[in-house]
């Protein structure tokens, strides 16, 4: 866990143009915002510094802990993205910057779900993940992760509930990003 939060556990770590999208996004949304699998907290920290009421979820206790030493005055806690322990309608915003790529694909739609019952119509949903022409599994540092094509992703955001507002895909290093409004 300690080499991949020095690795990519800082948001000075994060590509421009990511950090240029996902603050594009979080200027937009009014209300409280989840980080969905928070990791380290960089990203929670982030869109509070953005004066967001942000809070980082990670189903990883080691996360959660390097999240709070690091960021001591952000709110952290353990979660999954399938059940985010909030009440119906209440996110003004979920973050889910990477943290999806490790669910199995026949699992994503209930995260999605979950996703669409905590947000409030009108709010928003970010994605990023790795793209690839086929969805597919990969050896990654932490578990296996998921490459998906952003066609079958933005489909199944889209039976969730929302309305993909925006997709981008860049092959420097297989990146994909939805942007999406829940209806």
């Amino acid at each position: 866990m300690s080499e991949y939060i020095e690795v990519v556990g800082r948001i000075e770590h994060v590509d421009a143009p990511d950090l240029a999208l996902v603050e594009r996004w979080a200027r937009s949304i009014e209300g409280p915002v989840l980080d969905v699998g928070c990791g380290p907290g960089q990203w929670t920290h982030y869109l509070a510094g953005l004066g967001m009421d942000a809070e980082g979820v990670d189903p990883v206790p080691e996360f959660v802990e390097s999240a709070q030493a690091s960021y001591p005055d952000g709110r952290y806690r353990i979660g999954q993205a399938e059940a985010l322990g909030v009440d119906d309608g209440s996110l003004g915003g979920v973050l889910a910057w990477y943290s999806l790529i490790h669910t199995d694909p026949e699992q994503v739609d209930t995260a999605l779900t979950e996703f669409a019952r905590c947000i409030r119509p009108g709010g928003g949903l970010a994605l990023g993940f790795f793209t690839s022409s086929t969805l597919g599994p990969f050896e990654h540092a932490i578990t296996t992760a998921y490459y998906w094509p952003v066609d079958q992703l933005t489909f199944k955001v889209e039976a969730a509930g929302f309305t993909v507002t925006h997709t981008e895909s860049r092959t420097d290093r297989s990146h994909g990003a939805i942007l999406a409004t829940r209806t």
